[in-house]
């Protein structure tokens, strides 16, 4: 059990003995996946006991998390300890507006003020049996005491109504708020976030904690203010019959705050665990569904159900904890409710001499009633704390830090870049940090309409060299010119808008042809269809039925692999960037498509700066010069002749290549 403000808590985590897949690693290939744990498969027949570690020193857990720090790709999931901060509560009210706030907590106690003062009238209309004692009732307090009470019920039912149509309004509006600002912001995180967070915990938040703030908390937040104040009313109106009540409501407060306390820190902390434990299970589950028929070819399906069995038990763990915990707190409860009756009765006969009869009778019928809303006061205070934890994860990820600035102050010239020159100086850069450098002191200058190949083996850093142009990562030293424009000091939206890159996987929407080559309708069909003629696709979009309003599937499944990087050069075509990236563009597709590729880039980009990645050698024999990269450094920056002539690392590539001094030539 967790006692609710307490922060320093022992850290438990579980050591399994047998190597076993991760539940939050990212998605990767399966087959390789499998490969790699093809020694621990063999393992997994043995039983397999776990540890139990415990670190009882929250600097001990910092000092090994700090020792780790850039070692570990994926980063734990954090969790909050202790009771939820005040802020988070604040935070959604503010997501409602305080307007509605207000008007919603107003409007709630007056549908209360009603339901009280039509009893208490009720109640007081009983007296007149005795006031008028064998007397006529006059017919003008007849008519007061109907109309009284017809009004009471009638503002109740107009109270009632304005409630629930404000609430629905002001939840819908926070839940809107809410979203928006976590998808905005998931949307402008640094690519380090998804390299370091397992999918299937940005999965969470979108589907368990949006659906909590969607149905829940709303739910909670009406419960918790009509329990509320049907407890202050009973106790007003047990007080109202019986005054020496106040004196026992001291003790019987005490007793009740901390066993509402001490439920609701522990449920409160069960559900956030619950909360951390179900994201293992979507990591896991979109992990087998991605590799579903590698997985069946390798014959782990045992294995697959095993693991996915082994993550539900562990959300299990707490979910089943939580329920134990509102059968512990329902005892505890009927017997304060028990004890509010029996004194409220006992005080009533001991005064009977000089109380309202028909007051004490409305007090024990509201003493009565009293221990269900007390238990359900607790339950709804603590829902609405365990609820209200999805704000506080929806806000962990509302409040990632950023990339740069989308625009600035600083607009570089309008037609930027107009010659396309592109200067590394003494480039430096890490993924993050506590990592080693990946670029170490880039400095070359790359002139107009250049046509550079960028080659080195897997790891020497071709790729992170783009990534800086874009500035997904960003600089750790030295700076990158575009046309004598410092990008470092430039949005990422004038950045990126000026620069084209035709990636190795093509990235296609789903949608139509047309918007999937000018999503903001900035161009002309003359246009499209010049740029599809140039891209070879002319002919193919011609013969489909719809034409420019064929239906693309998601990620372009129903067209080839050649088609969909045809569609992004296309694409490129039309933008007529001055600056164009080639991250191995050619590498997946088939020799004939590499040609109208390569043939394409040299006649309608000649005009441009071109910086080609290359997968095969043959298509950046042509450039102006080669960049060699090897671990993270250029060392070799010439002309591909020149650089053959040397005999160095391009000379070895290109032998280890099979290209011949023949091919060379003809190329």
């Amino acid at each position: 059990m967790y006692l609710g403000g307490v922060k320093d808590t022992v850290n438990v985590e579980l050591i399994p003995e047998t190597e076993d897949l991760q539940a939050d690693s990212p998605l990767e290939d399966t087959v390789s996946l499998t490969l790699k744990r093809e020694n621990s498969i063999r393992r997994s027949t043995r039983v397999g006991s776990v540890r139990l570690r415990r670190k009882s020193s929250v600097r001990n857990t910092e000092a090994a998390d700090k020792s780790n720090k850039g070692q570990r790709l994926i980063e734990k999931e954090t969790m909050e300890t202790g009771q939820v901060k005040f802020s988070v509560f604040l935070q959604y009210l503010r997501a409602m507006g305080w307007g509605y706030t207000i008007i919603v907590f107003l409007v709630y106690l007056l549908q209360n003020i009603a339901f009280i003062g039509q009893n208490l009238w009720l109640s007081d209309w009983t007296n007149d049996a005795v006031d008028y004692f064998n007397m006529t009732y006059p017919s003008w307090k007849r008519d007061t005491r109907v109309g009284v009470f017809g009004a009471l019920g009638v503002a109740q039912g107009v109270f009632v109504f304005l409630s629930t149509m404000l609430m629905a309004k002001a939840s819908i509006s926070a839940s809107r708020i809410l979203h928006s600002r976590l998808l905005n912001n998931l949307l402008r995180v640094p690519m380090l976030f998804y390299d370091t967070t397992p999918i299937g915990r940005v999965v969470n938040r979108f589907a368990k904690d949006i659906f909590t703030l969607d149905e829940a908390i709303p739910q909670s937040f009406r419960s918790w203010l009509m329990c509320m104040l049907g407890v202050l009313g009973t106790l007003f109106v047990i007080c109202l019959a019986t005054p020496f009540f106040t004196i026992i409501i001291i003790p019987l407060a005490v007793v009740y705050y901390f066993v509402q306390r001490f439920y609701v820190a522990s449920s409160r902390q069960l559900r956030r665990l619950d909360s951390v434990s179900r994201s293992p299970i979507y990591s896991h589950f979109s992990e087998t569904v991605s590799g579903l028929s590698v997985i069946r070819a390798y014959g782990h399906q045992d294995r697959f159900l095993k693991h996915n069995t082994k993550t539900i038990d562990e959300n299990l763990k707490s979910v089943y904890p939580w329920i134990v915990s509102n059968r512990w707190l329902a005892i505890r409860l009927e017997f304060l409710g028990n004890l509010v009756v029996f004194f409220s009765a006992l005080l009533a006969v001991i005064s009977r001499d000089t109380l309202d009869s028909g007051l004490v009778g409305l007090s024990i019928s509201y003493s009565l009633n009293v221990t269900q809303t007390l238990n359900w006061l607790v339950r709804m205070t603590s829902e609405l704390e365990t609820n209200i934890v999805a704000v506080e994860r929806v806000s962990e990820y509302s409040e990632l830090e950023n990339e740069a600035k989308w625009v600035t102050d600083t607009r570089p010239p309008e037609n930027w870049p107009e010659a396309g020159r592109v200067q590394f100086e003494n480039y430096k850069v890490r993924y993050r940090p506590g990592m080693d450098l990946v670029l170490h002191g880039i400095t070359c200058d790359i002139n107009s309409t250049e046509k550079i190949g960028i080659v080195g083996r897997t790891g020497a850093g071709k790729s992170s060299l783009t990534n800086c142009l874009f500035r997904i990562i960003e600089a750790a030293e030295g700076r990158i010119l575009i046309d004598g424009v410092d990008v470092s000091t430039i949005g990422l939206h004038d950045l990126r808008n000026s620069l084209t890159i035709i990636p190795q996987d093509p990235v296609l929407f789903s949608g139509t042809l047309r918007m999937n080559l000018d999503p903001f309708d900035k161009f002309s069909d003359e246009a499209i269809w010049k740029v599809l003629e140039l891209s070879h696709l002319k002919n193919y979009v011609a013969g489909l039925q719809e034409g420019l309003q064929h239906e693309v599937a998601e990620g372009g499944e129903n067209l080839s692999v050649g088609q969909r990087q045809l569609l992004c050069l296309a694409r490129a075509l039309l933008r007529k960037s001055r600056i164009l990236i080639l991250d191995e563009a050619t590498a997946a597709v088939d020799l004939e498509t590499d040609d109208l590729i390569q043939t394409t880039i040299r006649q309608e980009f000649s005009h441009c700066t071109v910086l080609t990645i290359a997968h095969r050698l043959q298509s950046i024999m042509d450039s102006s010069r080669v960049m060699v990269l090897d671990a993270g450094k250029i060392v070799e920056f010439d002309s591909p002749s020149n650089l053959l002539e040397k005999r160095g690392n391009f000379y070895a590539m290109i032998k280890d290549a099979g290209i011949t001094q023949e091919d060379v030539t003809s190329l």
